[in-house]
């Protein structure tokens, strides 16, 4: 059977699109410390909320510039009370949980499925003067604390929204994330204006990838966007000389261009702002070069990691810029390669030629500078200490996703993975236990994803179902115990004895966008009973 879809979405229509983009240039893109200056300062500091994402994702009850100048003439009065002016003056945001409540007896697939009106957002629910970037159509949002659509996340989850026949949804979210590519010149974090100084890992060619995949779509109609999207991150490297470094951009000492994770900010996270001060008070650097780093690693969607630091049970040592990622280069191959064959099929042979020589030199420098012989796997590189990190991270897969490694290279990180990340549960996020969520026990769904993909692709089709197994029992233990899916699950060696992860910055959200998506995608013509 055929895989196309006919899909009833046509590309915006012009007077939409057009009313769009009008509404897009009168709104600002004023981030919440921008517009309450030092309002903004004191909720934060003073933890008016418990989640320093509430007061960043409120809605204001008036003009905010009338809140700020009323705050400044109240805060001088005896007995000002700041939690009860946030209160009076803006709307927080709808609590996590929602009135859905799951059905009794239900498979998990049905549950996943289920769940997807529950998890999409109309582009009518965007209010004025929030900090809510505005977009053309209906996305899906991870969940929990999560009310906005992320970038990596959402390939995940898609993968999920295809597994279950919304294509609707798949085609309107890429959709969306090429209207925040032809707007802002990339994809943010996620369409808040507190995510605009830094992307996540460069998805866009996988969902595009995907959409063709289904019939729903074709590459070639995205080709602007993804031009676009390689123009922000590689901007400055036609610049560089060996052992410079500039924004995304990292020239090593043989010439080679590699790219990093970076945030064009060093003030703290707006939604995490007092976290990031007391972290920056745990350092010895100044301040801004701590809040750089961590905002680099929340753009690396592994936030936060031993992977970064340079002390694995000490986050203020994080050191993010200094690294250069396997899977964020893995990713940036791919799409280098295919703009050179979408050029190439549009008969512009020239920027043809010019990917298929970035992609080349690419592919060259990290068989080079990331894979590692001694290991027998594919290792991020600090290139400020010219030294791999030896830890080993799931993150090693990303070659063999994107077809980059040889056979013997995929051969041997297959050994790896077994010896060394495999778990009860399904494969593991690194070797390290810091307390940290992307690191040991927790497993999380992208992760198994990216490395049964690899697997399968160079023939490791046993090692790959063996993976699958174990994460759709750990999966299906919670889901049949508490009916429900988590961001992130605890591997642990007996699968009923399965809970949501730990660690991290914010309490453990349901919902959960990549892992129904995920899971939903490898159910395909298994039975995991609810």
């Amino acid at each position: 059977m055929s895989s196309r879809r006919t899909v009833e979405l046509p590309r915006v229509a012009a007077a939409r699109r057009e009313a769009h983009l009008a509404a897009v240039a009168a709104a600002d893109t004023l981030t919440p410390a921008d517009r309450y200056q030092e309002l903004f300062v004191a909720v934060q500091m003073e933890r008016v909320f418990d989640d320093g994402k509430t007061f960043v994702d409120a809605v204001p009850r008036g003009r905010p510039l009338d809140i700020l100048e009323q705050y400044r003439a109240d805060v001088r009065r005896e007995g000002f009370d700041l939690g009860a002016f946030v209160a009076k003056h803006f709307a927080p945001p709808a609590a996590a949980s929602s009135e859905y409540i799951a059905a009794p007896g239900r498979s998990l697939a049905e549950h996943i499925d289920d769940l997807w009106p529950v998890l999409t957002r109309e582009p009518t629910s965007h209010p004025p003067a929030s900090s809510v970037l505005a977009l053309p159509e209906p996305y899906v949002v991870p969940g929990g604390r999560f009310r906005e659509i992320y970038y990596w996340d959402s390939y995940f989850t898609m993968l999920g929204l295809a597994e279950s026949g919304r294509f609707d949804l798949v085609r309107s979210m890429v959709e969306d994330f090429a209207f925040l590519i032809d707007t802002y010149g990339h994809v943010p974090n996620g369409n808040r204006t507190y995510y605009l100084g830094r992307s996540q890992p460069p998805v866009f060619v996988l969902m595009v990838e995907l959409l063709a995949e289904h019939g729903i779509g074709e590459t070639a109609e995205f080709l602007p966007q993804l031009m676009l999207e390689h123009r922000w991150w590689t901007e400055g490297s036609d610049r560089l000389r060996p052992g410079e470094v500039r924004n995304h951009c990292v020239r090593l000492e043989d010439g080679s261009l590699l790219n990093r994770y970076w945030d064009r900010s060093d003030a703290p996270r707006e939604e995490m702002y007092l976290a990031d001060v007391l972290t920056a008070q745990g350092s010895r650097r100044p301040s801004h070069e701590v809040y750089r780093e961590l905002r680099a690693c929340a753009a690396s969607g592994w936030d936060f990691s031993s992977r970064w630091c340079a002390d694995p049970s000490d986050l203020s040592s994080i050191r993010t810029t200094k690294i250069v990622p396997v899977d964020l280069n893995g990713l940036l191959l791919q799409l280098e390669a295919v703009i050179a064959r979408q050029s190439d099929a549009a008969g512009d042979h020239g920027t043809a030629q010019h990917y298929r020589t970035l992609a080349e030199h690419r592919r060259t420098a990290i068989d080079r500078w990331l894979w590692n012989d001694d290991a027998g796997a594919y290792l991020d590189f600090d290139w400020e200490l010219a030294a791999p990190r030896e830890p080993l991270t799931t993150a090693t897969v990303m070659p063999l996703f994107v077809g980059a490694a040889s056979p013997m290279q995929a051969d041997r990180v297959a050994v790896a993975l077994r010896d060394r990340l495999l778990r009860p549960g399904g494969i593991g996020t690194s070797e390290h236990e810091s307390g940290e969520q992307w690191d040991k026990p927790n497993g999380w769904a992208p992760l198994q994803c990216l490395a049964i993909a690899g697997l399968q692709r160079y023939g490791h089709t046993d090692f790959a179902n063996e993976i699958t197994e174990r994460w759709l029992q750990t999966v299906g233990a919670l889901y049949r115990r508490e009916t429900k899916l988590v961001e992130k699950y605890t591997l642990v060696p007996d699968p009923d004895q399965t809970f949501g992860g730990g660690g991290g910055e914010y309490p453990l959200q349901d919902g959960f966008g990549w892992t129904n998506g995920v899971t939903r995608h490898l159910l395909r013509g298994r039975t995991v009973d609810g």
